[in-house]
């Protein structure tokens, strides 16, 4: 196999175990990967705005709002007037979607960030130049995308 083909099997690869694992998670808590990341933020976080939400998971504003849609439908998170500021709606988990997190599996990318972060740091660069040069290749480079391991949109409904 030539090494052209090699990186496509990994590329592949990669694709595959990040579309087996949304699909696992589904099964499992019944959200998408952007929704358990929504509902983790929202967590640790406490009450807050839909637009600093937004800011902490590199999303756009519209697109966390359709995600605190679904949430809210399923009675995971709801959303609700600041008490010192009335022009603000605080987004924050209900105890059903506090109940949902304790027994959420570890996401992939929870473990991918765990074990890079314990890479060395030249170890971290080789492979951040090795994937840039790949977007690059691939002119994905200028494609706008969120700091998490899934595919398809982040604010899509559960099939």
């Amino acid at each position: 196999m030539s090494k052209s083909q090699d990186v496509l099997v990994l590329l592949r690869q990669i694709i595959r175990v990040t579309d087996m694992h949304d699909k696992q998670l589904s099964r499992m808590t019944g959200l998408t990967m952007p929704q358990l990341m929504t509902m983790q933020t929202l967590n640790s976080e406490g009450p807050i705005t839909i637009g600093v939400l937004a800011r902490k998971m590199n999303l756009a504003q519209a697109t966390v709002t359709s995600i605190l849609d679904r949430l809210e439908l399923k009675g995971l998170v709801k959303r609700e007037r600041s008490q010192s500021d009335k022009r603000k709606v605080l987004a924050c988990p209900t105890p059903a979607g506090i109940e949902l997190l304790k027994s959420a599996p570890t996401t992939l990318q929870d473990r991918f960030i765990n074990q890079f972060d314990n890479l060395q740091e030249w170890e971290q660069s080789m492979i951040i130049a090795s994937l840039q040069h790949i977007s690059t290749l691939l002119d994905a480079d200028q494609i706008d995308a969120a700091p998490m391991l899934d595919i398809g949109a982040l604010d899509r409904p559960m099939q």
